[in-house]
């Protein structure tokens, strides 16, 4: 296959956070939500120049160690070759090391961002590969593919091959994040996680997390105990304690609240009804926001002025 061309003109890809996990749906479920990363990214002469605004700004290498410029050599490889140079300007709105897929984002914004700059892109890598390729990169599917596809997907691994559902939750569900100051490692709250479940919790969550698809898809008053978790939540607590309390507060109420992937994110399915209190609810160590539903998943947007990203 001869080498790839490239686009002379910058492509911009938006990507959004993601939860995962949903309570029962270990490794499996996620929800794409109203906040986005946006990147910009142009072939050059040569070198590469990375432009960091927002999150990580003052913490992300800007260098080939950076995982969104992984991502893109990773995908200009499978693409057939390299660019002789990258410009590459990234707004992060997503905050890090909180349970909201801001890794995936990157992930999923750099691939993205390399099809679209590479002329015959999507026949060279098309979405099942950019799926693939993405867990290859990540190490499991749920966030990711609640990224490329936006909406509420679940995913599974198949003989090595990573799969993904798009399903459309139900729009009167608002979600609403917490998110605490201080982040936790993905591989601290994995680390956490013991080797073995007793039958009957795995036979538990097997169920909920089949009531949870019914729930997010067609009847959201099932959402409490559809969000019943007994797999990762209660043996990651030590590491995030605020948030263990903060969930089983929330649940308390009524309003059915999980932890945010890995943690340390609180996340409550409201509705427009209710989604002002539930905001109101969690104190000032928290950082409240919220969010709409995101059903476009990763997307290429036109070019647009550095006031609209």
């Amino acid at each position: 296959m001869a080498g790839p061309a490239f686009r002379a003109a910058a492509v911009r890809v938006r990507v959004p956070a993601t939860s995962a996990n949903l309570g029962p749906g270990f490794d499996a479920l996620g929800l794409a939500l109203g906040l986005y990363d946006d990147v910009v990214v142009r072939v050059a002469d040569s070198g590469l120049h990375v432009d960091i605004a927002g999150e990580g700004s003052e913490t992300l290498p800007r260098d080939e160690k950076h995982l969104l410029v992984r991502s893109l050599r990773t995908a200009f490889d499978l693409l057939g070759g390299q660019p002789r140079g990258l410009e590459i300007v990234c707004a992060n709105r997503i905050p890090h090391g909180r349970g909201l897929g801001s890794s995936s984002a990157a992930i999923c914004a750099g691939i993205v961002a390399a099809r679209a700059v590479t002329i015959g892109g999507e026949a060279r890598l098309d979405d099942a590969a950019l799926l693939d390729l993405a867990t290859e990169i990540e190490g499991h599917p749920d966030n990711v593919a609640a990224c490329l596809l936006g909406g509420f997907t679940l995913s599974w691994m198949d003989s090595g091959a990573a799969r993904a559902i798009r399903m459309d939750p139900v729009d009167s569900i608002v979600p609403v994040v917490f998110v605490p100051g201080k982040p936790v490692l993905t591989e601290t709250a994995r680390g956490l996680l013991p080797r073995h479940v007793p039958h009957v919790d795995a036979a538990a969550n097997a169920g909920r997390a089949a009531l949870l698809v019914e729930a997010l898809t067609r009847r959201p008053e099932l959402l409490l105990p559809a969000t019943e978790d007994r797999l990762h939540q209660e043996y990651r607590a030590p590491a995030m304690p605020e948030s263990a309390a903060l969930v089983e507060r929330l649940r308390g109420d009524g309003i059915p609240a999980v932890i945010s992937g890995a943690g340390p994110t609180v996340m409550a399915l409201a509705d427009a009804d209710t989604a002002d209190k539930v905001e109101a609810l969690a104190g000032a160590e928290w950082a409240a926001n919220r969010l709409s539903l995101d059903q476009q998943g990763a997307s290429v947007l036109p070019l647009a002025t550095s006031s609209d990203i």
